[in-house]
């Protein structure tokens, strides 16, 4: 509870600096925030050319059905990969000044949530121009699997933040391991495909959870089944917990290994 009351007296700093990660992130460029709506669409046009004219699927509305799954592991992989060097990116802020050291990746993590919340606006205009619609009690769960993903996403942004101080090849580490778990995530394909003696493994994937109940409410219009929200609810506060068990541990030589 200390912690948490410290963190909260340093809020207008993790608004700050959420505000410096939004506004430099496309700085410099010409098209500056657009890319914010650009690089979604872009990653979507590619995979859909792919899996519609060259491994063609059986989906219907594919673009959609993959849309409503990109965006939130988009979210999640940049909080995992960026989060994990975010510690070492601000080692001169914390070798001058005193600050509990979890709001930088929750800054950062926090960043990522905003940047996903805009790209939720192309999400919506999507659903819309597909004709799919939206059921509004459906919606209402949206908020709950959003804030479910944020807790998993700090956790383990957490966790990487702190060991990458110490061990500086995770960072790169960290590019393999999601890429191997974005395939190992049902976003590009339907769960339905997974070979019964796998689907185990694929249940311990909370980005399985997740991925589902946002396609329960964007793509089906039902609510998610509650064991799913319950299971990733569960399994992103084991993570949360245990990043930020680790964080606390890993935190006092900080300054030394910087």
């Amino acid at each position: 509870m200390n912690t948490l009351r410290e963190i909260y007296d340093y809020r207008q700093m993790i608004f700050s600096l959420v505000r410096k990660d939004l506004r430099g992130r496309y700085k410099g460029s010409v098209l500056g925030f657009l890319w914010t709506f650009i690089n979604p669409l872009l990653q979507l046009v590619v995979y859909t050319v792919v899996f519609s004219y060259i491994l063609p699927t059986n989906i219907d509305k594919y673009y959609l059905y993959l849309f409503v799954g990109l965006i939130p592991w988009i979210f999640f992989s940049a909080s995992i990969t960026g989060g994990s060097s975010s510690i070492v990116a601000q080692k001169d802020l914390i070798k001058k000044i005193y600050f509990p050291r979890q709001v930088i990746p929750i800054s950062y993590v926090t960043s990522c949530f905003v940047n996903m919340l805009l790209s939720f606006i192309v999400i919506f205009i999507v659903v819309l121009i597909s004709g799919v619609g939206f059921n509004p009690l459906a919606l209402l769960c949206l908020p709950v699997i959003m804030l479910v993903e944020y807790i998993l996403a700090l956790g383990m942004a957490m966790l990487s933040s702190a060991i990458t101080v110490y061990f500086r090849d995770l960072e790169h580490i960290l590019g393999i391991i999601t890429m191997a778990w974005m395939y190992m995530t049902p976003i590009m394909y339907d769960k339905s495909i997974v070979p019964q003696q796998l689907i185990p493994i694929f249940n311990l994937n909370p980005m399985t959870h997740v991925i589902e109940c946002y396609r329960d409410v964007l793509y089906y219009k039902q609510i998610p089944e509650l064991t799913s929200l319950v299971s990733s609810f569960a399994l992103g506060l084991l993570f949360l917990v245990l990043g930020y068990l680790v964080f606390q541990k890993l935190q006092k030589h900080f300054a030394e290994e910087l």
